[in-house]
């Protein structure tokens, strides 16, 4: 028998209250031709979840589908897609192991399923993260509770040959107490021309830099970016300029921006804002910042934050980078883990992970600010949004 907590319990049981399929949109207009786009869904080791899920998304009326189980493994919390659009990679646990896995991505007539390809043990623990370069060459993995960065090499067809690496982080900045008494790797991903990788470290307060060598698939030490003391670096995003760095801060919930340098690598921090008012957070017994995107366009950014279950939007200034909060909007759920934008840069998707939700949102073209579309489907805990279009019309 499947035991459930008390939180499951209410969060199913509230869940019964909301339409899995909404039948009409309060935003968008319905009567255009559909556009079908799949959205793949990681979750978080529980009773609920069996694996990673599918559902369909209508980016003409920002409508989600049914979700249905598409492979089962044991915690898929963090999911790449291969360049080529038919390799899914996630990191969870296969045969008692936590590991990278490759799936082969199958379409019949409609039905998507997921195929294993081959997986690899990871061999420090289980990942936080997933990331894959643009030439399909190599990924990266970043190991929160063993501090490190694993490389591994990527064959033509998308399996993953070996693992090239392993780099342990030393030490922690030690000023949240049972946070960061040691390293704590929490993403890894590329620079735009992939010269460059970065590992946020919230154990560190340091956004840990490589030099990136793609043909060997290796990382050799570049440096690093100096995060705001205690505050916790999780996840980070690129301005599509190239030229700034944007990096959630888990602990502090905050947003820190940076200056990049493309030709050394180089970071450098040039100012941090609050994601919520601290006399709001205050009234909250937990906060915690989660994920953050930059819109397409660049002209906005958007950043999820836990406790409150609200997404903040900010303005981006476009001569310095600098940010402003424009709006703080609520999930219509609990613990915003993961969120993302859809291909066409209308939609905002947000999984809520105690409340098994995952919701859509119009973003506004002339503000980037936030309308909940009323469409929210039932995912058990879903910790990862990964929309992968080209259309299916």
């Amino acid at each position: 028998m499947v035991n459930l907590s008390l939180l499951q319990i209410l969060a199913i049981s509230s869940f019964l209250l909301v339409p899995v399929w909404t039948s009409h949109s309060a935003i968008a207009d319905e009567t255009g031709e559909n556009s079908m786009i799949d959205i793949w869904i990681g979750t978080s080791a529980s009773p609920l979840s069996e694996g990673i899920y599918h559902c369909k998304f209508n980016t003409k009326t920002g409508q989600l589908s049914k979700a249905e189980l598409a492979a089962e493994v044991d915690g898929p919390g963090f999911l790449a897609m291969h360049p080529n659009g038919n390799v899914l990679y996630a990191v969870g646990s296969l045969d008692g192991k936590a590991s990278v896995i490759a799936f082969q991505v199958k379409d019949a007539a409609g039905n998507v399923q997921l195929e294993l390809l081959n997986s690899l043990p990871i061999g420090d623990g289980g990942a936080a993260h997933v990331s894959v370069d643009s030439q399909g060459k190599m990924l990266l993995t970043a190991q929160y509770g063993g501090g490190s960065v694993a490389v591994f090499s990527l064959a033509p067809d998308g399996s993953i040959e070996g693992r090239t690496q392993l780099i342990k982080h030393q030490g922690g900045s030690k000023v949240v107490e049972n946070r960061q008494d040691r390293s704590h790797a929490h993403w890894g991903g590329f620079s735009p021309d992939e010269r460059f990788a970065f590992v946020p470290d919230l154990g560190l307060d340091q956004v840990v830099i490589y030099r990136v060598n793609s043909d060997e698939a290796s990382l050799s030490a570049n440096g690093f970016g100096e995060a705001p003391k205690g505050g916790g670096p999780r996840h980070m995003a690129f301005h599509p300029n190239g030229h700034w760095i944007y990096v959630v801060n888990e602990l502090a919930l905050t947003m820190t921006v940076f200056d990049y340098d493309a030709p050394s690598g180089a970071m450098t921090p040039k100012q941090t804002i609050e994601a919520v008012p601290k006399k709001i957070m205050e009234r909250e017994l937990f906060n915690s910042g989660s994920e953050v995107c930059v819109h397409p366009n660049g002209r906005f950014l958007y950043s999820a934050n836990r406790g409150h279950d609200t997404i903040s939007v900010y303005k981006i200034d476009q001569a310095s980078g600098r940010l402003e909060v424009v709006q703080i909007e609520p999930i219509r759920g609990a613990t915003p883990r993961n969120f993302n934008i859809d291909p066409t840069g209308k939609w905002l998707l947000v999984a809520g992970q105690d409340s098994n939700t995952l919701a859509s949102f119009v973003m506004e073209a002339e503000t980037g600010k936030l309308t909940y579309n009323r469409s929210i489907i039932f995912v058990p805990t879903p910790i990862c949004v990964l929309p992968v279009g080209k259309n299916r019309d």
